[in-house]
């Protein structure tokens, strides 16, 4: 079991706008993930800032006023941190680090702060690292504001171009060296995945958050870390489960999320190459989040980035233990419906249950409807296996195994 430390949480804000591509209940749902990104790396959130714009300050993100209003409550609650909703060019983050003096960060500075936390392996820590530098790299002029602090101007200007000029030398030449690193760990890792054998692999996917890594300690009966908080599994684990009679090769994945950095999709192409080569995809949907749907198509979306989009899916809908229904109302009283009206029954007669492919419900914390789960992965196992090996089909029978 691994402790927790005691954490000293940074006093933070966040910033997010409402335009004519979010409305404000995107907005709030943004920030709602945003605020539990915060949590994950280790920030209490004191306040929200909110502001309706047609398209963001091209200086400042948000209006001068609302930065004005930022500024003083920064001031009177000693606030360190803010953290904005949408990535922030050099130059905004430049111009707001001068009005607030505080820390200033994106999400996606929030997101590779997370991920450089979580990486444990050297290929994970590689990968986190070539993002960063890709992420920092136009980013470095705005890091020599201590030479405005010198005294005199003249003269200062070459050297401090100078300086710059060598670390965007030295920064480039590390990325073109971890790609090199990475690269090489590809070809190890390509040797490994063939060394494998002829087993079919099956692959854990779905949003960060959504109990992926609980699901592989059920089902594989191992100790992969699991906890609720976003990225809490980074690096892909692969296991050998056997269900019944039938061996089978099961890989947890890195968890997507919306708004996902460009560094981190380009880097992590490699890990995701578990899901390319599997057979069978276990799509895990956390059914209790009022966002599953966009959850969903997220996940489909860079799945399709990844040309695996089209492999046979099982949709997982997993948490139902965890649902919240909504009231009903009944000749004019308003009763709570609770999760025993909810029997599995009852979920496939949902309209998830009516989406293209397999669909299963279950909870993976209390094992609910568990044992149909596996049957149906055996059953789609099989009919893999079977296709790739026709020859040995009489040594599984219909029957499920138990």
């Amino acid at each position: 079991m691994i402790e927790e430390k005691q954490i000293d949480y940074e006093r933070t804000i966040l910033i997010g706008l409402i335009t004519q591509q979010q409305d404000e209940e995107k907005s709030k749902e943004y920030l709602d993930e945003l605020e539990f990104l915060a949590y994950t790396a280790g920030g209490e959130v004191y306040k929200r800032f909110i502001q309706k714009m047609e398209k963001p300050n091209p200086k400042t993100f948000i209006g001068t006023g609302k930065l004005d209003e930022v500024l003083s409550y920064v001031q009177q609650h000693d606030i360190g941190t803010a953290i904005f909703d949408d990535e922030l060019s050099p130059a905004q983050q430049k111009n707001i680090e001068k009005i607030l003096d505080i820390k200033i960060i994106d999400r996606t500075h929030l997101i590779l702060d997370i991920f450089a936390q979580r990486a444990q392996t050297s290929y994970a820590r590689t990968q986190v690292e070539l993002a960063q530098y890709q992420y920092l790299l136009p980013r470095l002029t705005g890091m020599w504001t201590h030479l405005e602090r010198q005294r005199g101007g003249i003269g200062m200007r070459g050297p401090g171009e100078t300086e710059i000029e060598t670390d965007r030398r030295i920064v480039r030449d590390r990325i073109s060296l971890l790609k090199k690193k990475i690269e090489k760990i590809d070809r190890q890792m390509d040797v490994q995945r063939g060394n494998r054998g002829a087993l079919v692999r099956v692959a854990l996917v779905g949003y960060t958050n959504v109990g992926k890594s609980t699901l592989m300690n059920v089902i594989s009966k191992s100790e992969v870390f699991a906890e609720n908080k976003l990225f809490a599994t980074l690096d892909t684990t692969v296991r050998k489960v056997v269900i019944g009679n039938m061996p089978f090769l099961l890989s947890d994945t890195v968890g997507f999320i919306r708004k996902l950095p460009t560094q981190l999709v380009e880097s992590f192409k490699s890990t995701l190459d578990e899901v390319r080569e599997a057979d069978l995809l276990l799509h895990v949907v956390d059914i209790s989040h009022e966002s599953f749907e966009d959850h969903i198509a997220s996940v489909n979306k860079i799945l399709d980035e990844i040309d695996s989009a089209d492999k046979p899916t099982i949709m997982v809908f997993n948490k139902i233990d965890a649902y919240k229904p909504e009231t009903i109302e009944e000749d004019d009283l308003v009763t709570e419906k609770t999760k025993a009206h909810y029997s599995i029954e009852e979920w496939e007669k949902t309209w998830m249950n009516k989406m293209d492919g397999d669909v299963i419900f279950i909870s993976a914390l209390m094992k609910e409807n568990f044992e149909a789960f596996r049957k149906l992965v055996y059953d789609k196992v099989r009919d893999i296996h079977v296709t790739r090996f026709p020859y040995n089909n009489f040594l599984y029978p219909e029957e499920y195994i138990e």
